[in-house]
């Protein structure tokens, strides 16, 4: 076998240093970065500056023209003189009830079947797919199907409690609380499972070591969830949490197609006016203003939900 030269070794450093060079590059980390950049101004960028432009214009589909009125349908909306207005904030309530019911339970539960899947026992493969199988369905199935099993003369729900004999005529789509207990019920039903194999992934990365050692330490299994697993998925949470309280806030489907926005419109949610607002009143201007002061909304809540898990970590 012939022997290397010195050359040879000082030509395949230089080759690997080079490449090491080039993968080290910042040209090579922005290289990767640019598709996602590029979507993300053509997908959220571009439409955030649309609808803040057309926020600031009369923009009606009926009439001509969209002369420039600056922050007058900011204005609009926050003096509440309107029947646009006070529309607008009922359905900003709507979405702020849906919200605060919705949330805990959809960030809560799954925790609960993380926990419990982490476990080793029989059936537990088959367990994952059954409760993760409703999150596949689009929500005019989901719509669908909650209508007909909540009718409160034909549906399965009803004819359920009488069995059990429970008020079997409860007002399920027509009735408050009723309406917030359907619309609540059927979206955790619906969406549980993917928060959950979100917290499954992080619950397999806590270190079994630190288990080991609280347990050897006497930690019961409530100390043990306070001080190993909630610190190991902070993080996490913190994601569960922001993503779901988003999702909570853009809820309409659910109200348009189970409870039809009834009763009234109690059940409309933010998103349902806004649609209202511009397709069907042909208001692009306005309801691109309502949009936008969902969205500072949203992006405030979000905020509070980082600082706020952001001084727990400081703080442990």
């Amino acid at each position: 076998m012939a022997q290397l030269s010195v050359r040879d070794v000082a030509t395949g450093v230089d080759a690997r240093t080079r490449v090491a060079s080039r993968r080290n590059s910042p040209w090579t980390a922005a290289a990767f970065l640019l598709p996602f950049f590029v979507l993300f101004v053509v997908f959220v960028i571009v439409p955030i500056g649309s609808a803040l432009w057309a926020s600031l214009h009369r923009w009606s589909l009926g009439l001509p023209g969209r002369p420039w009125i600056g922050w007058d349908n900011y204005a609009e909306l926050f003096e509440g003189s309107t029947v646009t207005s006070v529309e607008f904030w009922k359905s900003m309530q709507a979405t702020g009830i849906f919200t605060l019911y919705s949330a805990p339970l959809l960030v809560a539960v799954p925790l609960a079947l993380a926990l419990l899947l982490n476990r080793r026992f029989p059936g537990r493969i088959a367990f994952r797919a059954i409760y993760f199988a409703p999150y596949v369905f689009g929500v005019a199935v989901i719509g669908l199907l909650w209508r007909y099993l909540l009718d409160r003369q034909l549906g399965p729900v009803n004819q359920l409690l009488g069995a059990l004999g429970l008020p079997d005529d409860i007002a399920w789509t027509t009735s408050l609380p009723a309406g917030w207990v359907a619309l609540v019920g059927a979206t955790i039903w619906w969406t549980v499972g993917f928060n959950a194999v979100i917290y499954l992934a992080a619950l397999q990365d806590v270190p079994r070591e630190l288990y080991e050692a609280a347990t050897v330490d006497g930690a019961g299994a409530w100390r043990r969830f306070f001080t190993v697993t909630l610190p190991g998925i902070r993080r996490v949470l913190q994601f569960v949490i922001a993503i779901t309280i988003i999702a909570c806030a853009n809820m309409y489907g659910q109200s348009a197609l189970i409870t039809q926005e009834q009763p009234g419109t109690a059940t409309r949610t933010a998103i349902g006016f806004i649609a209202q607002t511009g397709i069907q009143g042909f208001d692009i201007g306005m309801s691109s203003a309502m949009s936008m002061i969902l969205a500072v909304s949203l992006i405030v809540v979000s905020g509070v939900v980082v600082l706020a898990f952001h001084r727990m970590g400081e703080e442990d």
